[in-house]
């Protein structure tokens, strides 16, 4: 993984795409993590998490998840009502694995918001990615949005030019009928409500591919939005500083999808 001072796609005109001038390092001895929303004292999603965990601590450090995180988890959601928890899995230096779980309450406001709460988006190129695993290590995050409001994310880009994914969220693009995310080709994670939005979109009869995108393919949607486990999905209104269509036809019918399905809830 590396940022590199080149972009394949020239900005935008108006454009605050920024470059990170350093390679991009990831510690992996500081482990990797899940987060989950909570609702009324349950975790949605669980066992989609608890894989993607178990995945990753395979593949990273040769270790399975510890028997006791269901209970771990269990303990740590005990009276939340709406809450973000995250699981952190951080390898003990000898041959095992420390869990933790931290819990935030969450504004119900935030879950499927409107367009009134849509999204910025600032693009910084990032070579290869961040990978396809959830490292606690997000110091470059961190830099890369220092100074945004909360209403903004940072955006990475291949060298390419390719579209990645938003720090904490993937992208999805509507555009001439069909509904675009980057493919899951290991540059980017796939987040447990993309892969059920793309399966929501199918069974709405909207055709829904993974394939590449770029900045140019976002400017032209009719929609763009991204998708979290915590929040759902969100609409994004502003790409680099130059506002985006907002046809609202796709997010709202994928957000009252996502409320029976995911989440047990009526809209």
């Amino acid at each position: 993984m590396l940022i590199s001072e080149r972009t394949a796609e020239p900005p935008h005109a108006g454009s605050q795409t920024s470059v990170h001038p350093s390679p991009l390092t990831v510690d992996p001895a500081l482990g990797v993590f899940e987060t989950f929303l909570v609702l009324d004292g349950a975790p949605v999603e669980l066992d989609t998490h608890l894989r993607r965990l178990r995945a990753s601590l395979s593949e990273l450090y040769g270790l399975d998840l510890p028997g006791n995180a269901t209970e771990v988890v269990g303990a740590g959601t005990a009276g939340m009502t709406v809450a973000r928890m995250r699981l952190q899995a951080t390898p003990d230096g000898s041959g095992g694995l420390e869990l933790s779980v931290t819990g935030t309450e969450v504004d119900p406001e935030l879950l499927l918001p409107g367009h009134e709460r849509a999204l910025r988006l600032r693009s910084v190129v990032a070579g290869g990615g961040l990978g396809a695993h959830k490292w606690v290590d997000r110091g470059f995050l961190a830099e890369s949005e220092a100074e945004y409001p909360p209403d903004t994310l940072s955006l990475l880009v291949d060298e390419d030019g390719s579209v990645l994914e938003a720090s904490r969220a993937n992208v999805f693009a509507f555009g001439d009928g069909v509904l675009r995310t980057p493919p899951a080709d290991g540059r980017i994670l796939p987040g447990t409500v993309r892969g059920e939005v793309i399966e929501l979109a199918r069974d709405a009869g909207i055709e829904a591919r993974e394939e590449r995108l770029t900045l140019a393919d976002l400017r032209a949607a009719s929609e763009v939005m991204v998708t979290s486990s915590i929040r759902g999905i969100e609409p994004v209104n502003e790409l680099d500083g130059a506002a985006l269509a907002a046809a609202e036809r796709v997010r709202p019918l994928l957000s009252e999808a996502v409320l029976g399905r995911l989440w047990g809830a009526e809209g």
